[in-house]
């Protein structure tokens, strides 16, 4: 299976030169082949924006990296008409939209009207400047990263936007074993020296392949339900659940999943794997669950809202 082909190959290129980040890369390869988009989320210093680069660079995509800044306006990402005054006419100026993966480094540092321009080109896949609309070319994916550990001069994500990213990876601190081998492996070369073989495939055949060969049955699909409709049941834990729209990414999320591994169906596994990177950003959570769930010795909520999630899942029967 050709989306099978892809992901190994990814894996092979990525491991030796970014240690640890094998499910991570595989959370993207599922996203570009389902037809969604990331946010990767987690401190600085480890290497989410190299991920994302390298990510690009091994498929032979084209790359553009935005750098989000509260005077950014939406017009340096869409693009914008300008004047020719040879030709004394005005012409449109393509933005760094116009490319198959945008990194959005730092999303939420950019000003809410630069962070809703990207509304319409991850929904859609065209952008609208003077009335005039743009499509962009296939494949199209936003990365999107930003440090939730840092909160002056930020401007949080509204609920409607998150809701589009098909996952958020959240990306912790390496272990020992593993910063050592990075010491190792960074001791005489510096990230910019990296070099990675590339993937000549077709993206878009590959969508295909997924689209017409990998089953998901009745009975997995009413799994996926029953474990949203838990999760928008009035609890003291959870304000708000997820929408229709987080059940349509994870149906997809499972397809490409099963392809990955050379099935051609879904099974209630994938489901569960699948959840917590779903569902993490998607889930309005009671704040004062929040603080007295959450450890000490944690930076973020990440725990106690996988362990919500769990319970969600736990309350369902898996079919058989």
């Amino acid at each position: 299976m050709l989306a099978m082909e892809i992901h190994n190959k990814i894996i092979e290129q990525v491991s030796d030169k970014i240690i640890g980040k094998a499910f991570e890369t595989r959370l993207l390869t599922i996203a570009l082949l389902a037809q969604g988009h990331a946010i990767i989320e987690g401190v600085p210093g480890i290497a989410k924006t190299l991920l994302a680069k390298s990510f690009a660079n091994i498929l032979e995509l084209e790359f553009k990296r935005v750098q989000l800044t509260s005077d950014m306006l939406p017009s340096d990402i869409t693009g914008t008409f300008v004047f020719n005054v040879k030709e004394q006419e005005f012409f449109f100026r393509k933005g760094p939209l116009f490319s198959n993966i945008v990194l959005a480094d730092e999303i939420n540092r950019g000003i809410p009207k630069t962070q809703s321009a990207l509304l319409e080109a991850m929904q859609e896949y065209q952008v609208t400047v003077e009335g005039q609309t743009e499509k962009l070319s296939q494949p199209f994916m936003v990365i999107a990263t930003q440090n939730p550990l840092e909160m002056r001069g930020t401007y949080p994500l509204p609920e409607a936007q998150l809701d589009r990213f098909m996952f958020r990876i959240t990306m912790g601190l390496p272990d020992k074993t593993e910063e050592l081998e990075v010491l190792n492996t960074y001791e005489k070369n510096s990230e910019g020296d990296l070099e990675f073989s590339t993937i000549n495939t077709d993206i878009v055949a590959a969508r295909d392949e997924i689209k017409s060969k990998i089953t998901i049955s009745k009975e997995i699909k009413e799994y996926i339900i029953s474990i949203m409709n838990e999760t928008r049941r009035e609890t003291e834990e959870i304000n708000l659940g997820a929408s229709p729209r987080a059940s349509l990414h994870l149906m997809r999320a499972c397809k490409v999943n099963a392809a990955l591994d050379g099935r051609d169906y879904v099974t209630p596994d994938d489901v569960k794997l699948l959840l917590f990177p779903v569902l993490n950003h998607r889930l309005i959570i009671n704040p004062d669950y929040l603080l007295r769930n959450t450890k000490p010795s944690e930076v973020f909520n990440y725990s106690a809202i996988k362990e919500i999630i769990d319970k969600a899942a736990d309350s369902v029967n898996p079919p058989r």
